[in-house]
């Protein structure tokens, strides 16, 4: 081959378009995110910039409150007076049949609800005497006793609600919904986490992973106390001047870089460094709760200093205000194979008056009309006893959640579980189902919200789910 060959060969290889042609990827890409810093890159340029949506969206944004190590149906939500009479018993060999448990033999004695369940509300929803403070929003809820999953150990059950999946590596209900729909907030991440509770959740950071999606869709974990973001702050002797400098040299040879291999993840870094700048200034002061009045600090039973379940659903209503998209609140505390009874009192003391709170402030505020809140562990507790007379297995036949705002029918219990609380009987609720209706509401037709990798077009809901159309309003 001759050298004018070869000259020409390489004028028309793909590298030559990314990096020298004015309409490349990489030119596209950089054309807001360089050269801004305070300001966010206009529509399509900036991967974080609001997005349209399949359909107009009754959900804006999404608050999940996930009580991590799954919290008992039985004693909480779906009251059921014939396992009482049953308390102690063997359960019907038919119930149990083919039944695989995670830890105790399935042939285990039945265990009665260990609290009293009372109406509330116009709606006349039952609760536990352990949820007085939801007791007072029942009729702005929506409560499915019915929901079902396919994994009975924390980890891939925890995986599988946040991921649609028991397996590592695919991106998470918050990566979808930033994904498809941007964020509104200039200064703050997209997608922002929070961990309380006696240790994080055992699915770990792939609960609020990217997967395959580029990276700045990940959420972020925010601590709500001290640094904001683990080394947000500058280490001692580089002020805000030699940091805008600095960026701005590696600004410049990501910008290069980019321009060559055109390659997403180098704008997602672009992105992050400018992010992490700008949140310097805004992350310290939203996350400085004692400039809220004593009565909402009261209301939600918030202490300005010390970290809590109450502090950080105080803080996602500051975010969401802040024009985050996705918040999600994981309280790993509710994994009590013993202990059953004072675990509960526990931690419902610690939760119910500021989930409670959440719903009454977004409302208070106009808020809660587009907002979604959502509640729920990775699955539920069985009826058979363990730990001797106080504990329950890992239960993934059955088991309750509630939602709220963003589209959701108010003061409605939908779906039925078996006398025993066992299996779902009426409106099964699968994961797939609650990631169909989640992403519906966010304005996506979850079949089409996809995203190629390896030769497939990946979805959240895989190949499955159906729109709950019962619990639409």
């Amino acid at each position: 081959m001759t050298a004018f060959d070869l000259e020409r060969s390489r004028n028309i290889t793909r590298r030559w378009f990314f990096e020298d042609c004015g309409v490349g990827l990489g030119s596209v890409a950089l054309g807001s995110l360089l050269g801004q810093t305070a300001q966010a890159a206009p529509a399509g340029l900036d991967p974080l910039s609001p997005k349209h949506s399949h359909f107009a969206p009754k959900a804006k944004r999404v608050i999940y409150l996930f009580m991590a190590g799954a919290p008992s149906h039985l004693e909480l939500f779906d009251n059921k007076p014939e396992l009482a009479k049953w308390d102690g018993k063997q359960p019907p060999a038919e119930l149990i049949k083919d039944y695989r448990a995670a830890f105790i033999n399935p042939n285990s004695t039945l265990l009665g609800p260990k609290f009293k369940f009372a109406r509330h509300g116009q709606s006349g929803a039952e609760l536990s005497e352990l949820l007085p403070h939801l007791a007072t929003v029942v009729d702005d809820i929506a409560i499915v006793k019915s929901m079902v999953t396919d994994a009975f150990n924390h980890a891939p059950g925890q995986i599988m609600m946040n991921t649609g999946a028991q397996q590592f590596g695919r991106p998470s209900l918050g990566a979808w919904s930033l994904y498809g729909l941007g964020s509104e907030s200039q200064d703050l991440p997209g997608f922002v986490v929070f961990s309380s509770g006696s240790k994080g959740p055992s699915g770990g950071q792939s609960n609020w992973g990217c997967g395959f999606l580029p990276t700045v869709n990940q959420g972020v974990l925010f601590r709500s106390s001290g640094e904001p973001v683990l080394f947000l702050d500058n280490p001692r002797g580089v002020d805000r001047t030699v940091q805008r400098e600095s960026l701005d040299s590696l600004r410049q040879l990501n910008q290069i870089r980019l321009g060559v291999t055109g390659d997403p993840e180098i704008a997602s870094r672009i992105n992050s460094y400018e992010m992490a700048y700008r949140m310097q200034a805004s992350a310290p002061e939203l996350m400085d709760i004692s400039n809220e009045s004593p009565h909402v600090l009261e209301m939600y039973g918030a202490e300005p200093g010390k970290p809590s379940f109450a502090n950080n659903c105080l803080l996602a209503r500051r975010l969401v205000e802040k024009g985050v998209r996705f918040v999600q609140l994981f309280h790993e505390a509710w994994d009590h194979h013993g202990g059953l009874v004072n675990g509960l009192k526990d931690q419902c003391g610690k939760t119910d008056q500021a989930a409670a709170a959440l719903i009454k402030d977004l409302k208070q505020r106009g808020l809660l009309e587009d907002t979604l809140v959502i509640w729920g562990g990775e699955f539920g507790r069985t009826p058979m006893v363990q730990g001797g007379n106080d504990g329950r297995d890992h239960h993934p036949n059955c088991f309750t959640m509630w939602m709220a705002g963003g589209g959701i029918k108010p003061g409605i219990t939908m779906g039925e579980s078996d006398e025993f609380g066992f299996n779902a009987t009426e409106d099964r609720v699968h994961v797939h189902d609650l990631h169909a209706t989640i992403l519906h509401l966010l304005g996506f037709d979850h079949s089409k919200l996809t995203y190629r990798f390896q030769g497939r077009d990946f979805r959240l809901t895989d190949v499955h789910g159906n729109v709950v159309t019962k619990l639409l309003s």
